[in-house]
């Protein structure tokens, strides 16, 4: 079984409402995201997120590699929640 591969910093989104932030912390956590939920707004960075967090979770790349793809797609998606964004700089 694949490891989950936990980031070292969570990354924040928001999807589907304003103001439902959903914190993903993991490389497992980022492609379910990124299969599931992820909105109809997507792009290039987009399929370069899910393909580096698979590889990622098959060890053919690293966890901040796939953290940083997220990160890239969410902002191309536009649901990247920056950290002064949110109370206190965190999720409740």
């Amino acid at each position: 079984m694949m490891d989950n591969k936990p980031f070292e910093k969570p990354v924040v989104v928001e999807l589907g409402h304003v103001g439902r932030y959903r914190q993903i912390r993991s490389t497992r956590e980022a492609a379910e995201c990124l299969m599931t939920v992820w909105p109809l707004n997507r792009g290039d960075r987009h399929r370069d997120a899910l393909d580096t967090c698979l590889k990622a979770l098959e060890g053919y790349r690293s966890t901040a590699d796939a953290r940083r793809a997220l990160v890239e797609a969410a902002k191309e998606s536009e649901v990247l929640v920056p950290e002064d964004r949110l109370p206190d700089g965190k999720l409740h």
